[in-house]
């Protein structure tokens, strides 16, 4: 049997305490974008690079930024996954605060140690951000 429907002023409540949550899903859901786009020209560029014939001599010097794109490439991937887990635990965090409201259980807790990993997710995605463009702006690629 299924508890007592919770009241306009419980899913109120609940509601506005969703709202910073739902502002962090949103700024992360921004953040994965940035760094989607970063991947991408880090894509292009080494496959750009890559299709530089051998024998090219005066652009086959360019290869040698491979290595680098490919560090920077694995730091912006790492970055993407913990971005996205912190996005999944705080659309747990919402999810869980209209379940207890439904179900009247005390959720503080739960929803706290989400938070908590959701935001820490989102500090080590920054950290792998913050190390790629020291890479792209500490060895700039003077070839163009």
């Amino acid at each position: 049997m299924l508890p007592d429907t919770p009241s306009v002023s419980q899913l109120s409540h609940v509601i506005s305490q969703a709202a910073a949550p739902a502002f962090l899903l949103g700024a992360l859901a921004a953040f994965i974008a940035v760094l989607i786009s970063r991947l991408n020209r880090i894509i292009d560029r080494s496959i750009y690079l890559n299709q530089i014939s051998d024998q090219d001599q005066e652009r086959c010097r360019l290869k040698a930024d491979l290595p680098r794109l490919a560090r920077r490439a694995t730091m912006i991937n790492r970055a993407i996954f913990w971005s996205i887990m912190g996005s999944i635990s705080i659309s747990i965090v919402i999810v869980v605060g209209f379940v207890s409201a439904f179900l009247h259980i005390q959720h503080e807790r739960g929803v706290a140690i989400l938070f908590i990993v959701s935001v820490v997710a989102f500090i080590v995605s920054l950290v792998d951000f913050a190390r790629e463009v020291r890479i792209a702006l500490s060895e700039l690629d003077h070839y163009g």
